[in-house]
Formats: C-alpha cells, structure tokens, sequence
C-alpha cells in the first residue's frame, strides 16, 4: 500500500500555516437526554475555521449549550469537484466510526487480547529466575533482573519503530505482522540454549511485542468517539496492566511443575491462535489509510490522478517520499516527547511509577522467599495485592472518567478541554507513596505475609488511576497521530521500566527494603502535583509550545 504523505494537510482557514489539529471537526453532537448519549447530527455550528489549529492548540471543542448538547467529531466528506476524497456520507459504513458495536467490540477485544499476552510474557519469567539460574549457573542477581527486563527494553525500542508505522500503512498489518514475529522470537526464548541467547530473544520479542501496547489506544481513537473512548480505554488499560501481574501468578505454578520453557510455550501457543484471529477476525481502522485506498481506487476507476486524500492532501504541497514519509512518522514520536512539555511530563510521571511496577515483578520473588520462606510457585501469589488494586482502579475510571469530562464540559458553558481527564489523578497519585512506605517497612520487619502484600493494592489501585486518564488525555490531545504519542509515553516508560529494576539487588543491598521503598516513595511524592499542574495550565503549555509537524 502507498505511504501516506504526512505533511499534506489542509491549512487551517484562520490563517494559521499549522497542519490540522485532528481527524474531525466539532460539527456533530452527542445529545444527553435522560441521562443517555446518543447521537444526532446537527448542522455546521462554527464557520470560522476555528477547528482547525495546532495539534496540541486545537483541541477545546464548542457546542450550544442551550441545547444540552455535549460534541463529537463530524467527519469529512468527498468533494470530487475541488479533487478531494473523504466519506460518502456522515453515515458512511466504511468509516470505523460508524462500524456497529459488535464490530467495535470485537476488534477491543482482540487488542485487548494481544495487549493483555504480550506483558503476561514480559513477566511470565520473574517466579521461574531460580529455576533458570540453576540451568545456566548463573550467580548474578543482576542477569537474572535484566531476564525479566530486557523484555520491557524491547518494547521500548519497538514503540519507537514499529508503532508510528501504523499511521503510514495502517494498523492492521503493522499489528499483525508484528504478532507474527514476536511469536517466532517467542519460540527462540523457548529453545534457548544459554542465558544469553535467552537474554537476545526476549529483548526481540519484547520489540516484536510492542505494537500492540499503542496500536491498541490507536484503534480505540479510531472507532470510539471521544465522549465514549473513557471505558474503552480503561478495559485496554487493565489488560496492559493486569497482564504483568497474570504472568507471574501462572508461572511460578508452570516452572516448578513442568520446567520454565513452558511459560514459552504456552505463550506461544496463545499467541499464535491469537495471531491467527487477527488475520482472520480484525480490519483497518486508520481513518488516513482507508480514504487512501479510496483514493488510489476512484483514481483508477474514474480515471482522474488529479484526485487526493482530504485528510493528507494540502494545496501546492507535494506528496512526500515514502522514505522521507517514514523518516518523519518515526522520528515524530521522539519530536512528540522532546518539544511537548505535556507528553513529557505525563510520560515521566508514568514511567516512574511503571519502573516502580517492573522494580516489584523483579523484587517480590526473593523477597517472600527469603524473608517468609515461599517456595517459587508460590511467589507469584505476592502479585495478587497488585491486580485486586488495578481491578478495583479500572472498576473507578470506566465508572467516572467519561461522565467527568461530560459535567465538566457543560460547567465550561459546553466548551471541552483535554486536561478534563485529570482531575481525579492527584488522589491516585497519593496511593502510590502510601503503598510503597507500607509495603517497604512492613516486609523489612517481617510482618505476617499478607499485610505487604495487601499493602500493594493501593499501589495497583494508584496506577491504573495514572495511566488510564492520562493515557486518554494523550490520546484526546493529538487524534489523529494518537499512536505516535502513545508510542512516546510507552517509549520512556518502558526504557525506565528495564533499566529501574537493574538498580533494585543494589538498592535492597545497601539500604534495606524499608528505606529502599522510601526513598522511592519520596520520589513519588514529588510527582503528585503534576496532574495538578497539567489540569491548572495545560492549556495555556499547550498553546506556548505547540507541536507542529
């Protein structure tokens, strides 16, 4: 399929020599009735091409209050007189905004499903390090963190590379060739013959791996309105979250009973079927790719090469190489991070707490065994004080995250803004000290086993509070290239979340457990504010360092 030209945007008819801010513009609404949202198409609200701004400038959205009307995106239509092709009709059924529910369920679902695989295997090792140790020799407790983290690297380095992919050929077979190969270094880790080879592998499946933790919110932006994107975004959240702590939980039980390569083979195997019914099941969603093919095919048909894709075509501008297309999708994740102190500070934050996450998976396990005498397969039920919080944080999020931005916006006199999302993050945020202070202490003095691990659902409840709102803020902010900005959240918090853990032996040797865990926990403190900050003057950061690309 032809690359899309990145730069060949309409110009905002304000003037602004800007690209356009996102996919649609805020011409239709969704009516609250009864405490239901439903909706309804009205007629162009606003002519003055106010839609159409910076990517990070361009958000706020208006609507006629008068109406209790709260916006969603009306959507651009073919204007084959001016040699432009969009959607046929507000009710287009090829545009995955208007797929039914079913459909749009049955593609979270498979996300979802890939989403929740691929850090099952990111953690699926940690209870089973003794076990490959003693098959390798190896003595290190530094090798044998870096086993377990050398994955999450990986998926560092693929979000950097694979991901933007998507928004240049699509997401379907970025996705699903990517499943492909992670499932082929999968079957590599499980055959390995030594520590480092196993070590090689996992960094590969992890990049092979890592498609699926921003395509994911991709394919959420694509279909979901943004109004109704809150539940979709925290069913995908739990599954990235929860699946690090399925992994360990299983496969303490699988190494001691049948050998540690059956953690590989048994992710293989779902990965495969799963792999399988991506091919089989999923569709394109990308909005840019779709009308492509539209484009290439009326081209054809019609016998007019004059015609251009309405989302990437700009007047007088010619369409980019595919290599120079390419060069600057990947590089705009980085561009994403560097020049948007909003992207940065959200993904700091994240990255921290998710290096906390990662510092647990690797700590937990000699820990109970060596403080409270576990045996391996029973380590993993450490993990459980971590997935009751993420279960009972979602349960919060998907209950309040959508119905938030709806009050918030009619209390705006109808006018919606990103950091809408954030209010509830500094209550989270309080959860992530409070648990790391009592978990620390509690372990160090030997405390009946469950109270450290009930100590960590706070944490689990905090960090799945974190990431969904703040995932979804990112996602609202830039709609149309959601994955890049996901992919450079994902980016840094995977970095962090390999090379933390590498400091944890160190860290407990010299300084215990208690203070180890405070002076973390310290750290966390200091992030609290952010979420504030954000919600306070993030538009106005928004609107000084405008991201343009």
């Amino acid at each position: 399929m032809a690359a899309l030209p990145e730069d060949n945007r309409p110009h905002s008819s304000s003037g602004s020599d800007t690209a356009v801010s996102s996919t649609y513009s805020s011409d239709t609404y969704i009516s609250d009735s009864e405490g239901e949202d439903e909706l309804t198409e009205k007629g162009v609200h606003k002519a003055d091409g106010n839609a159409s701004k910076d990517i990070e400038k361009g958000i706020s959205k208006e609507v006629d209050i008068t109406q209790n009307e709260i916006f969603v995106e009306r959507y651009p239509l073919s204007d084959l007189d001016n040699n432009l092709v969009g959607w046929d009709s507000q009710e287009d059924p090829k545009n995955p905004r208007n797929f039914s529910t079913g459909k749009k369920w049955l593609l979270l679902i498979l996300v979802t499903s890939l989403t929740t695989l691929s850090p099952i295997s990111s953690s699926i090792l940690a209870p089973a390090t003794p076990f490959i140790d003693a098959e390798f020799g190896n003595t290190s407790q530094m090798l044998a963190s870096l086993t377990v983290s050398v994955y999450v690297l990986g998926f560092a380095v693929g979000v950097l590379v694979l991901s933007p992919l998507s928004e240049l050929y699509g997401r379907y077979w970025v996705l699903n060739c990517s499943s492909v190969a992670w499932c082929g270094f999968t079957l590599g880790c499980a055959l390995a013959p030594n520590l480092g080879s196993l070590i090689a592998m996992r960094f590969l499946a992890g990049m092979g791996g890592s498609p699926c933790l921003t395509i994911g919110t991709g394919v959420i932006a694509d279909v979901f309105v943004t109004a109704k994107r809150g539940l979709a975004v925290s069913i995908s959240s739990l599954a990235l979250l929860f699946g690090p702590i399925i992994g360990p939980i299983c496969g303490g039980f699988i190494a001691q009973r049948v050998g540690w390569r059956w953690n590989m083979w048994i992710i293989l195997i779902a990965g495969s079927f799963l792999t399988g019914s991506l091919f089989a099941f999923s569709s394109e969603t990308y909005h840019p790719a779709l009308l492509q093919r539209k484009t290439l095919r009326l081209r054809k048909e019609l016998d007019r090469p004059e015609l251009q894709n309405i989302m990437t075509y700009e007047k007088g501008v010619e369409a980019l190489s595919v290599k120079r297309s390419l060069c600057n999708s990947i590089t705009r994740t980085v561009q994403m991070l560097v020049k948007s102190p909003i992207v940065l500070f959200c993904s700091l934050y994240i990255s921290f707490v998710f290096g906390l996450l990662m510092m647990l998976f690797t700590s937990l396990t000699p820990v109970f065994i060596d403080t409270y005498g576990w045996s391996p397969e029973m380590t993993g039920l450490a993990y459980l004080g971590i997935g009751v919080g993420n279960c009972f944080g979602v349960a919060f999020v998907a209950r309040t995250s959508d119905a938030t931005i709806v009050r918030l916006t009619k209390k705006n006199k109808g006018v919606y803004e990103p950091e809408m999302r954030l209010p509830t993050c500094v209550f989270f945020g309080l959860m992530i000290p409070i648990s790391f202070f009592l978990h620390g202490w509690t372990a160090q003095y030997h405390v009946h086993w469950i109270v450290p691990i009930a100590s960590l659902i706070p944490f689990g409840f905090g960090l799945m509070g974190l990431y969904a709102p703040l995932q979804t803020y990112m996602i609202d902010c830039f709609p149309q290239y959601a994955a890049s900005a996901v992919a450079a959240m994902a980016a840094l918090r995977c970095l962090v979340g390999a090379l933390l853990p590498l400091s944890g032996p160190l860290m407990y040797e010299k300084l215990g457990l208690g203070w180890r865990n405070s002076i973390l926990g310290f750290i966390a403190v200091a992030f609290i504010p952010v979420p504030a900050l954000l919600y306070r003057y993030g538009k106005v950061v928004r609107e000084k360092y405008p991201v343009k690309f």
